[in-house]
């Protein structure tokens, strides 16, 4: 479904990605994990377009999408959420949902009537909300929600946008720690019961062993490792990256 090939970025003199390559299939959800400085958050801008680079290519159901526009990925399939939430405060929860449907059939560009008479995507966006487990706060502003309800009403608007691939930066980050494993049984659930793609980008080495078909870790711009978690995990080279244990 995604295909990196031979990707580069640099900043100035400063090789930030360095000849990165690598797939994620169809219905597949990989973790991309590295220490801190080690490209996570530029190679994630380069996937959605926030950022363009160097050199080298990517590919998105085998078209090249390497200079595409975010918008143009997202029109694609290709969506994301931020580690930071982006919801609109001051709308409720089905608003939140429903605008990105909105978005997606055309309705904002050319001015609506009143939300509540479109009630085909009405209820498309309570059943999206349904899928999350959230549906019954509807009716709530996103402030009054938890952090975990937010990550998940995050992952929900980006799943409205049709996306066939989803990239989740940190979904569990500013979750207390009871909540997130519930956080993430609900989207990776979702997820999977609509059989999309998904890279997840994560420091919680528990989330990243119970969630992911496989792991890329990520170390001074380079993949360095490429597996199964309870392979990769046993590398030398990776537990002394990412735990300071040397063999």
């Amino acid at each position: 479904m995604l295909k990196v090939k031979e990707l580069i970025k640099d900043f100035g003199k400063v090789r930030i990605i360095d000849s990165v390559e690598f797939e994620v299939k169809a219905d597949e959800i990989v973790s991309l994990v590295g220490p801190n400085g080690a490209g996570k958050t530029t190679l994630v801008n380069l996937i959605s377009g926030h950022i363009l680079p160097t050199s080298g290519k990517i590919e998105f159901l085998d078209r090249n999408i390497t200079f595409a526009s975010p918008y143009k990925r997202i029109e694609m399939g290709v969506a994301r959420n931020f580690q930071i939430t982006n919801l609109f405060s001051d709308s409720s929860i089905l608003d939140n949902v429903r605008t990105c449907l909105f978005s997606v059939y055309g309705k904002i560009k050319r001015g609506f009537l009143p939300a509540n008479h479109y009630r085909a995507i009405t209820q498309e966006a309570i059943d999206i909300l349904d899928l999350f487990g959230i549906s019954e706060k509807k009716e709530l502003l996103p402030p009054s929600l938890s952090e975990g309800d937010k990550k998940i009403l995050d992952t929900a608007m980006a799943f409205a946008l049709k996306s066939k691939f989803i990239l989740l930066d940190e979904p569990t980050s500013g979750v207390a720690t009871g909540d997130k494993f519930k956080v993430m049984d609900t989207i990776v659930s979702a997820i999977r019961r609509e059989k999309m793609a998904c890279m997840i980008i994560e420091h919680d080495m528990d989330i990243v062993s119970d969630y992911s078909d496989r792991v890329l870790v990520l170390s001074e711009g380079e993949i360095i490792a490429d597996g199964k978690p309870e392979q990769v995990m046993e590398q030398d080279n990776v537990k002394e990256i990412l735990f300071g244990v040397r063999a």
